[in-house]
């Protein structure tokens, strides 16, 4: 990471006095020539093309046509339509995932950022809370029902069969079974799952025990028309009768839902926005930052006081300078756990830049090895950061070491990036997805690297476009990246992309940082829209089922 100036955040305007356009020539203006009223059902491009060459060969035999009669020529000629392939089936209305776009954001630090075991937020995180979850809705059944008890069942379904071996999933559910929580779970009981697989462990209900192993977490059905892709069922049963169940959602990043589900009642922000330019316009008209305005609104939402805040923020960076010095710490020879024998690199990618001669090489080399760092121990189970996920995990924790053990930023400058990231992707999470397995990996690695660029822009106390510019610049060079885990683990190449991620944010945070600012013609909601427009057209094989390209292209021996 190269030292850079701070103050560069002019926004010099040149303007140039537009052309007359000559009304003699009648090819002058080819709007005239366009039909501009697009009919619903037909393919955009096709239509354009046909609406100008009939009307410019109007123009050129001298004929007159109207714009109906172009319209309905160009409609005529078009090819017939290839009928859609795969639609994915849409998630269920009453979700509150699907419906949280409707009224103000009300996400909060605690809530988003999330400590847990990787190596997936959405496949280990989430089905451990939702595992514990139903744990302590059991512990408060009647006695007399209690009494009657005598197994514990989990079912998986979608995604989370189709890759949950990759995952761990059924350990992670075990854990939250047996009483344990994701922040503060030790790693090391879960590889002992993962080591000694026929463990039995007893889970007290009131006066009654009763023993789980792994063989009471089933994958079931991958395919099927399920709520959400990661849906799940948890039962507690008296023989073959059922005391109690409820059917569960992991819906991404850590957040969870559950049937019938009402999201608590919250105080209402200081600063309601919905979007970024809602955003941006509190900022801009109580000239405020966007991490100020978060930071109000943190405190109102959730009651809280700065400190308070404040001190979560410090305990999530603590948490991400420690992924990645112990990722880098690891021995170079150390091989992560699952089929695809995957070395580590981290600690080999960072020695060796720090001999490169050229000082933007070490830069580049050395924030991808703090993102490979984080990534690895991400798949070695270990804890992460969820920032908005667990496979994006290596991405954030990467700039933030990078600025506080590198740079020496001051610290206060660090927690400021942390709330104007979480904005990003509180409103990625708003009105798109944080879920792979509903989006492709652009909603993790793609959010995460927009994340990370806000914080670094931020942290150089750039003004508020120029920390939307930086955000969406990184969200908008990951629109399609599809998740294609290899053997349904989050190795490959999972690992790597974040390490891309990474420098695509510091990549996109030296363009805004340089552009004259109000030049940038795409705004962040736009590119939001466009990430949820394309999470619902993306086919089902590229979202976290390994079904397709890489997953099936790579061979393991």
């Amino acid at each position: 990471m190269s030292k850079r100036d701070t103050g560069k955040f002019d926004d010099k305007q040149s303007s140039t006095e537009p052309r007359e356009v000559s009304g003699e020539d009648p090819l002058a203006d080819t709007r005239q020539l366009i039909s501009q009223q697009i009919p619903s059902g037909v393919d955009r491009r096709h239509f354009l093309i046909r609406s100008a060459v009939g009307g410019a060969a109007a123009v050129m035999t001298g004929c007159s046509i109207s714009e109906e009669e172009r319209t309905a020529k160009a409609v005529a000629t078009l090819p017939p339509q290839a009928k859609e392939k795969d639609p994915t089936p849409p998630l269920a209305d009453d979700l509150n995932v699907v419906k949280k776009g409707q009224g103000p954001v009300l996400t909060t630090v605690d809530e988003f950022y999330k400590v847990g075991p990787g190596p997936s937020s959405s496949h280990t995180i989430g089905p451990m809370r939702i595992t514990y979850d139903f744990y302590e809705r059991a512990t408060k059944l009647p006695a007399d029902k209690l009494a009657k008890a005598t197994a514990l069942k989990v079912n998986l379904f979608g995604s989370l069969s189709a890759t949950g071996k990759g995952h761990g999933t059924e350990r992670a559910a075990l854990a939250g079974l047996v009483g344990k929580e994701p922040a503060t779970v030790d790693p090391k009981f879960l590889d002992s799952l993962r080591d000694k697989p026929d463990q039995t462990f007893p889970v007290k209900l009131g006066d009654k025990s009763i023993d789980v192993s792994l063989k009471d977490v089933i994958y079931d059905a991958p395919k099927g028309d399920f709520k959400h892709p990661n849906t799940m069922t948890v039962k507690l049963l008296a023989g073959n009768d059922v005391l109690l169940e409820q059917e569960y959602y992991s819906v991404g990043g850590g957040f969870i839902e559950w049937k019938g589900y009402t999201p608590p009642k919250k105080n209402p922000p200081k600063y309601p926005f919905r979007t970024m330019k809602e955003l941006r316009a509190h900022a801009d008209k109580n000239k405020m930052s966007i991490a100020k305005v978060m930071l109000a609104n943190e405190m109102s939402i959730a009651d809280k006081t700065e400190e308070q805040v404040y001190e979560f923020v410090d305990k999530i960076i603590n948490a991400m300078v420690a992924t990645v010095k112990s990722g880098l710490s690891m021995p170079e020879d150390d091989v992560l756990p699952g089929p695809i024998k995957l070395h580590s690199k981290a600690a080999t990618v960072y020695k060796r830049a720090m001999d490169d001669k050229f000082q933007s090489d070490r830069g580049i080399a050395a924030l991808s090895a703090f993102a490979l760092a984080a990534s690895e121990e991400n798949g070695r189970g270990h804890l992460v950061i969820t920032a908005p996920t667990g496979g994006s995990a290596g991405v954030m924790p990467s700039l933030v070491y990078g600025l506080l053990e590198v740079r020496k930023l001051d610290r206060q400058k660090v927690r400021d990036g942390m709330l104007a990231a979480a904005a990003i992707g509180y409103l990625c999470k708003h009105h798109a997805t944080l879920s792979a397995a509903e989006g492709g990996c652009q909603a993790e690695i793609g959010v995460a690297s927009a994340m990370a660029a806000a914080l670094t822009a931020t942290a150089y106390d750039a003004p508020s476009l120029v920390v939307e510019n930086a955000a969406e610049s990184a969200l908008e060079h990951h629109l399609g990246m599809t998740c294609d885990p290899v053997a349904g683990y989050v190795q490959v190449p999972c690992i790597e992309r974040c390490a891309f991620g990474a420098v695509k944010a510091w990549t996109a945070f030296a363009i805004a940082s340089n552009e004259i600012a109000s030049r940038h013609r795409i705004n962040f909601d736009e590119t939001v829209t466009a990430l949820a427009q394309t999470a619902k057209d993306m086919n089902s094989k590229y979202k976290e089922t390994s079904e397709a390209g890489l997953a099936q292209s790579v061979t393991l021996c």
